[in-house]
C-alpha cells in the first residue's frame, strides 16, 4: 500500500456538500482515508470566481499513480464537472468554476512528469490555499521528493507576497 494525497476544492452551488461527497468516493475508489485535513475557505486562484472550499486527505492506496488519477477523474464527472482546465494559444492556464476538483498532488515514492501526469503536483509551492491545508496534516515534516517542509514552503511564499506587496 501506498500513501497519496488529494486534494478537492469546489465553488459551486453546494460547496461543502460536493467536497463531502467526493471524500466519500475517494474512500470507496482510491482507497482507505487516513486523515483529512479540516475544510477551508479560499478565493479562486487563477481567475475571478465565487470562493473556494478546499480540502486535503491523506489516503492509502493500492492503486498505481495513473489509477489515481482515473478514479480522480471520475469522481469529477460523477459530481457533475464537466470542463477541465486547458491552456489557451499562449500556452496561458484557463481555469473553470467547478462543482469539484479532485487533484493527485503526492504519491509515495513516485516523481512523473508526462502530458497525463506530473508528480508531485508542480504548483504546490504555489498555491497558498493547498500549502495551509498540507501544514495542517504534515507540519515540518517533509515528504520526499521535496528537500523541505510545507511549513517552510508556506512561510517562503507568504514572505513572497509581503515583499512583492511592498514594492
Amino acid at each position: 500500500m501506498k500513501r497519496v494525497v488529494l486534494s478537492l476544492g469546489s465553488n459551486m452551488l453546494e460547496r461543502r456538500k460536493y467536497i463531502e461527497d467526493a471524500a466519500f468516493w475517494v474512500n470507496l475508489n482510491v482507497g482507505h482515508i487516513l486523515r483529512k485535513s479540516s475544510i477551508r475557505e479560499s478565493e479562486a486562484w487563477g481567475f475571478d470566481a465565487e470562493p473556494f472550499l478546499n480540502q486535503v486527505l491523506e489516503v492509502e492506496t493500492d492503486l498505481s499513480p495513473e489509477q489515481v488519477l482515473e478514479a480522480a477523474q471520475q469522481i469529477e464527472r460523477r459530481l457533475g464537472r464537466t470542463e477541465k482546465s486547458g491552456r489557451d494559444t499562449d500556452g496561458n492556464p484557463i481555469y473553470h468554476s467547478r462543482t469539484i476538483d479532485v487533484d493527485l498532488l503526492w504519491y509515495e515514492g513516485q516523481q512523473r512528469h508526462s502530458d497525463q501526469l506530473t508528480l508531485p503536483h508542480p504548483l504546490i509551492p504555489a498555491r497558498e490555499f493547498v500549502l495551509v491545508l498540507l501544514v495542517e496534516l504534515f507540519g515540518n515534516q517533509i515528504l520526499e521528493p521535496f528537500d523541505c517542509s510545507f511549513q517552510t514552503m508556506l512561510a517562503a511564499l507568504t514572505e513572497k507576497k509581503f515583499i512583492n506587496h511592498e514594492i
